[in-house]
């Protein structure tokens, strides 16, 4: 991504008129310029009893927490309480749990079924482990689309993402670079094998190489360049989140969006300031609405 010259310290663009940017965003998607990269922040728009999986990392390390209960030193930390299950209980069994948790049955949320409905985007981006928006995308017949699912690399035979058909069927890179559509979900999900990247060994392994960009599929690299990306659903209050974010949007254009409503951290403010984010100060709900009038 093409950072700007703002210096560190500087506090990121709020877009001053959020209607404005709607217009905007909704010409975009149109043109088919735009990359939605959903977080799991999308969950919050249904209420508890509705949504059977985590909504945040939060969330999820509270459920682990709950099968295999980790030291009190590390118990919020998500990578190590993962990394922990791993190694004291062996991978397969924190796979089993998080097949478990993320196995279930969830409604659509306004966002998912925004993004499902617009009109074949080169380049949708994931980055919760669910299978609400590949589930959309199957029982759409209007377009071709499959996924590509990042994976432990640890715990594979030396690849950093695998290819599946609508079917869940593993296919190719080659066949990927004909799809209409191409959801990228980085770390991995519980459909169709189970892929997860989450333990400190996992992220150890792709944060050593994602600088040089090794891990990102030739495909993504191609359908991001020159485009704008619109993050919905997602915090960069972590590392992580702001390294995956910066990678995966690397190269592309040097303006994008970010619907970020409230207070946020001097990281997160800093973060979009430095790679051109503006940040429209609204509820993702507000949004969705908005952009749902105008696409």
């Amino acid at each position: 991504m093409t950072v700007t010259t703002l210096a560190p310290e500087s506090d990121s663009v709020t877009v001053p008129d959020a209607a404005a940017a709607l217009a905007d965003i909704a010409a975009a998607l149109g043109a088919r310029q735009v990359v939605p990269y959903l977080g799991p922040g999308a969950f919050a728009l249904l209420p508890p009893d509705q949504c059977p999986i985590p909504r945040n990392s939060a969330e999820l390390v509270q459920r682990l927490n709950a099968k295999v209960a980790a030291p009190g030193r590390i118990r919020s930390n998500l990578t190590a309480v993962a990394q922990f299950i791993e190694t004291r209980k062996h991978r397969k069994t924190l796979e089993a749990i998080l097949n478990e948790i993320f196995r279930q049955t969830v409604p659509a949320t306004p966002v998912h079924t925004l993004l499902a409905a617009i009109p074949a985007p080169p380049l949708l981006v994931d980055v919760w482990y669910d299978n609400v928006l590949d589930g959309l995308l199957s029982a759409a017949a209007d377009r071709s689309w499959g996924q590509i699912q990042g994976v432990s690399h640890p715990q594979s035979t030396g690849e950093w993402v695998r290819f599946y058909d609508p079917d869940g069927a593993e296919t190719t890179a080659e066949a990927a670079a004909g799809w209409d559509t191409v959801l990228y979900k980085p770390s991995g999900a519980v459909t169709p094998a189970g892929n997860y990247l989450i333990s400190d060994s996992d992220y150890v392994e792709i944060l050593t190489e994602i600088d040089i960009q090794t891990p990102i599929p030739a495909v993504v690299k191609e359908r991001r360049a020159g485009r704008h990306f619109l993050f919905l659903g997602c915090r960069f209050d972590h590392e992580i989140q702001r390294t995956f974010a910066r990678q995966i949007a690397k190269r592309s254009s040097d303006s994008h969006w970010a619907v970020i409503p409230g207070e946020m951290s001097k990281n997160e403010s800093r973060f979009l300031a430095l790679h051109g984010i503006k940040r429209i100060d609204m509820t993702l709900e507000e949004a969705v609405e908005g952009l749902q009038a105008r696409v």
